[in-house]
């Protein structure tokens, strides 16, 4: 049964291509042999599609190759412009990193020329390489030295201008510097805004103390600022110390914090001991 079905729907099939074979021919053979227009035309409007339909099929393999052509070439443009942008993209990011990397140079010496240049006469810029706390002792090393102007008894800062310590040694090319935490160091202060004098000691802690005021009735307290006092001679006047955490400790600046420092060339005559 299924047999008998698949013979006739192949022989309808079979049919229809043979008429739609045969059609053109006798529209063709209609125009040469027989010209009459009427019967022309009635044919054109049955011929015609039938034609188109059958060169549709016939082309279909071409069409469909060509296609397959077209998207076997646009595709390898796209492949190709794809490499193209990448190695576009690639050279942008070079250029951009290295945009950046000199941006952000140009960004450190244009701080460090605002530095030199809001510090008095003679500053010079030191990058801090060590710090040492051990037996009640800090003290750390920059990277100036006896070649670069440096001497004992210098004034070392922050690069936003707070007391750091002092340059108790020299070499060619580095220097070692006490800082205020230091058990040796005791400096001469005052209070910021008055007459009030005391000096700071250091104590080998992160805090070191004031010991000393000169006016009895003075009552020290949190947040009073302290800064340096020249009445020794030692020490320019007004740099900024720390500030008092309560009637005897004072918050100070730690050296394991320092990268970067100001070293004010102040003439002591080695007076610093």
């Amino acid at each position: 049964m299924n047999q008998n079905k698949i013979s006739s729907r192949l022989r309808t099939i079979i049919k229809s291509a043979v008429a739609a074979a045969v059609l053109p021919v006798l529209f063709i053979y209609i125009m040469i042999a027989k010209p009459d227009y009427r019967i022309m035309n009635g044919l054109a409007h049955v011929v015609l599609p039938v034609a188109n339909w059958v060169g549709d099929v016939i082309t279909w393999p071409v069409r469909a190759v060509g296609a397959a052509i077209e998207n076997v070439r646009e595709l390898s443009n796209l492949r190709s412009e794809n490499e193209e942008l990448r190695v576009r993209l690639d050279d942008a990011l070079r250029n951009k990193n290295a945009c950046d990397i000199a941006i952000a140079e140009n960004q450190k010496l244009a701080r460090e020329l605002d530095i030199v240049q809001s510090q008095p006469r003679g500053a010079v810029v030191a990058d801090v390489t060590y710090d040492n706390t051990a037996f009640h002792h800090s003290t750390f090393l920059i990277n100036r030295g006896v070649r670069h102007g440096m001497a004992v008894g210098m004034v070392v800062t922050s690069t936003d201008g707070m007391l750091v310590g002092i340059i108790t040694d020299v070499a060619p090319g580095f220097s070692r510097v006490r800082a205020l935490t230091d058990s040796n160091t005791n400096i001469a202060v005052r209070i910021a805004g008055s007459e009030v004098y005391g000096f700071l000691q250091g104590n080998g802690s992160s805090t070191p103390t004031m010991g000393f005021f000169s006016d009895p009735e003075f009552q020290p307290s949190a947040g009073v600022k302290l800064v340096t006092s020249n009445i020794s001679g030692v020490l320019p006047n007004g740099i900024t110390v720390g500030e008092m955490i309560n009637d005897t400790d004072v918050r100070v600046l730690q050296p394991e914090t320092l990268s970067r420092v100001i070293v004010l060339q102040f003439d002591t005559q080695n007076e610093y001991k």
